[in-house]
C-alpha cells in the first residue's frame, strides 16, 4: 500500500473537502448562478466556493505558502518561504455546467519554478492521482507507469481545442490535429487538461499536447507524468516553465515523434 507524506495528506484533505460541494452542486447544476467571463469560459458559483474551501484548508495547514489560483489570482509566500500552491478548483467548468461528469480539482505545489507535489482528483469517478518529486505517481494506492507503446499508429493522444477568439491561429491547430490524427490511432478532446495529463501518467493516453494553457491547468499534471516515467516539455522540446503556455507529454518512445508532428505542422 502506498504511503502518503504529511504534505500529500494536506492536499488530499483539501480536495476531499472541496469535492463534497462540487458533487452536491453538480447534482443541481441547472440552479447554479453563472456569470460569463468570455468565449467558452464560464465561472460558476460552484467554482468560487470550491476555491475558497481549498484556500482555507491549505492556508490552515501551511500558512506561510503562497497561492496562484484561477479565480482569485495570486498571493506571495511569507518571507523565507519559496513555495506556492497552484490551484484549479474546477478544471472542466464547461463540462460541469453542461452536466458532463468529467472534471477535476487540481493542486500543484511549486518551489520557485519547480512542481514538487501534485494532486488531481476526479470526484465523480473517485480517482485520486497524486505524486511527490522523487516518490513516484499513484492512482489511489496503485503505482502508475506511462504506456509502453512505441508506434504512433497504435497510440491514442489527447489535446485541447483553442477557444474562439484566442491568440492561437485556428489554422495552425487544425494542421497539428490533422498531422497527429493521420499518424495515430486517434485524438481525444475532453476539455480537462489536468485529467488528460493524469491519464498519460496512467497509460490511458499515450501522449498529450496543448497550447494556450495557464499554470493551474498543468502544474499538477506535469509532475504526475514525470513521476510515472514520461517526458514533459513544451512544443519545441524545452523544459516546461510555469510562466509558459504549452505542454507536450508522452512516453520516452513517442515523445520525439509527437513533437516532430506537432512542430512540423506549426511551420507549414
Amino acid at each position: 500500500m502506498a504511503v502518503r507524506s504529511a504534505l500529500i495528506n494536506v492536499m488530499v484533505r483539501a480536495v476531499n473537502q472541496a469535492a463534497r460541494g462540487l458533487k452536491r452542486d453538480f447534482g443541481e447544476v441547472e440552479n447554479l448562478q453563472v456569470s460569463k467571463k468570455g468565449p467558452a469560459d464560464f465561472v460558476s458559483a460552484a467554482d468560487t466556493k470550491a476555491e475558497q474551501v481549498l484556500r482555507n484548508e491549505l492556508s490552515r495547514a501551511r500558512p506561510d505558502y503562497g497561492f496562484l489560483m484561477e479565480e482569485s489570482g495570486g498571493t506571495d509566500p511569507q518571507p523565507g518561504c519559496e513555495r506556492r500552491w497552484i490551484v484549479d478548483p474546477l478544471d472542466g467548468t464547461s463540462n460541469f455546467l453542461h452536466g458532463l461528469p468529467h472534471f477535476a480539482i487540481s493542486i500543484g505545489l511549486a518551489e520557485r519554478d519547480e512542481v514538487i507535489a501534485a494532486v488531481v482528483y476526479d470526484p465523480i469517478k473517485d480517482e485520486l492521482f497524486w505524486a511527490e518529486k522523487g516518490g513516484g505517481a499513484f492512482l489511489n494506492d496503485r503505482r502508475l507507469r506511462v504506456s509502453s507503446r512505441r508506434n504512433l499508429s497504435d497510440s491514442l493522444f489527447a489535446t485541447g481545442i483553442p477557444f474562439l477568439g484566442s491568440k492561437k491561429d485556428d489554422g495552425v491547430f487544425l494542421r497539428e490535429l490533422t498531422a497527429v490524427m493521420q499518424n495515430s490511432a486517434g485524438v481525444r478532446r475532453w476539455g480537462v487538461a489536468s485529467l488528460d495529463l493524469a491519464y498519460v501518467a496512467a497509460g490511458r493516453f499515450d501522449g498529450f499536447w496543448e497550447q494556450g494553457l495557464s499554470p493551474w491547468d498543468f502544474a499538477g499534471g506535469i509532475l504526475l507524468v514525470r513521476e510515472a516515467g514520461g517526458i514533459v516539455t513544451d512544443i519545441e522540446g524545452r523544459s516546461v516553465s510555469l510562466e509558459g503556455h504549452t505542454v507536450l507529454a508522452a512516453n520516452e518512445h513517442l515523445h520525439r515523434s509527437l513533437a516532430k508532428l506537432v512542430g512540423g505542422a506549426q511551420k507549414r
